[in-house]
């Protein structure tokens, strides 16, 4: 499957599929986004079980600001609703496959029980 472009609108409902997402913010004017884009969607195209969305930050101004995207590109990774990575920086080929392969692998149970810990320390 190849890399598609999503809105504001669309984020959520993309984001909460069971299985993973991964979401490249991205604008026009940057440099190591246009390099890093190419290399998104070939890797796309080598795991057809995983959606590859793309939000131009310019565009979707509204969304950048509520997830705190202060430097693109940004790279996150959701594994069945949940953040399981964030990053900025475009990302070389191989460390986006081993970013794929390390989503893959994560016990999302172990996932869910830290975020639940996570959640219950933070309801002072």
């Amino acid at each position: 499957m190849a890399t598609k472009n999503i809105t504001t609108e669309e984020f959520q409902s993309t984001i909460s599929e069971d299985g993973i997402t991964l979401v490249d913010f991205w604008a026009d004017w940057c440099g190591p986004c246009k390099q890093f884009a190419p290399i998104y969607e070939k890797v796309s195209e080598a795991n057809p079980d995983i959606t590859f969305a793309k939000v131009d930050t310019e565009a979707e101004q509204q969304l950048a600001a509520q997830l705190q995207i202060t430097a693109i590109p940004t790279l996150m990774a959701f594994r069945d609703g949940i953040l399981v990575f964030s990053q900025a920086g475009a990302l070389p080929a191989k460390s986006l496959e081993q970013l794929v392969d390390g989503v893959k692998g994560l016990d999302m149970d172990d996932v869910r029980k830290q975020v639940a810990e996570h959640e219950a320390s933070h309801q002072h």
